[in-house]
């Protein structure tokens, strides 16, 4: 397996950082990885998906989202729809290389950000998500007692996973105006959703909505007693392989 490090320019024009996973021999296929909310591309779950799915043919590009990790950018100015338009900035970058992503995969908010980016991507065959919400919105239930500040006041810093982030009442906005069981039942791409019934931060109920809004071809695959974060490795690499696995047949 190779790692190469990338950069390239975000929705707004900030250079976001990437890494690129391949195989050291040919490529199967070519995948984009989103990653969770206020994580980052380094985060256990998509640097050991990436590194598992290149093992198995499939070259994976994780970056970093505006505003997080190693990208330009103030995270307090972005959104869900921020989010979108980095993924199809990130294909488009791809596919000025040669390697536009016939896989989108996301984890957590990532996932529902592939299943409303997947209709600006055409190569996309395939889309998978982990652990992902069903709503943007769900994103109120994580601020706590902070949600309260946000919306009277404008902001509030919230304390998430051990960090704090400025979140402006616009991010609330946006995400409230998103209609994602719409984008996921216009999809026309196979689906895989997957999903631990153990989840505490996202109810598998979440994953019920996506598959019931998604049209056929779509599977579905539960991570069991996986924790949201699939800090366990062999998670990981169980969801790595089982994406190997089902795309096989959705790529040419």
């Amino acid at each position: 397996m190779q790692t190469e490090r990338k950069e390239f320019a975000g929705a707004d024009g900030q250079k976001l950082a990437a890494r690129m996973e391949s195989p050291d021999g040919p490529v199967r296929a070519y995948a984009l990885f989103a990653h969770c909310f206020t994580c980052g591309k380094d985060v256990f779950a998509a640097s050991r998906i990436a590194q598992s799915l290149a093992e198995r043919g499939i070259a994976t590009l994780r970056f970093d989202f505006t505003g997080l990790g190693a990208s330009e950018g103030d995270f307090a100015n972005t959104n869900f729809s921020s989010n979108v338009a980095d993924l199809v900035a990130a294909a488009d970058f791809m596919r000025g290389a040669g390697q536009a992503p016939q896989i989108l995969i996301g984890h957590s908010l990532g996932g529902a950000a592939v299943l409303a980016a997947a209709g600006s991507i055409p190569e996309a065959k395939a889309v998978v998500t982990i652990g992902a919400p069903s709503d943007p919105e769900h994103v109120r239930g994580l601020l706590g007692p902070s949600l309260g500040t946000i919306e009277s006041a404008g902001e509030a810093e919230v304390s998430l996973a051990g960090r704090t982030f400025k979140i402006k009442r616009q991010f609330l906005v946006d995400a409230a105006g998103y209609n994602l069981a719409a984008k996921t039942a216009l999809l026309k791409r196979a689906l895989l959703v997957m999903h631990s019934p153990k989840d505490t931060t996202v109810d598998i109920s979440n994953a019920l909505a996506i598959f019931t809004a998604a049209k056929h071809p779509k599977s579905f695959i539960s991570l069991d007693d996986a924790d949201h974060l699939l800090t366990r490795r062999e998670d990981a690499v169980y969801v790595a392989g089982m994406i190997a696995a089902w795309s096989e047949r959705y790529l040419a």
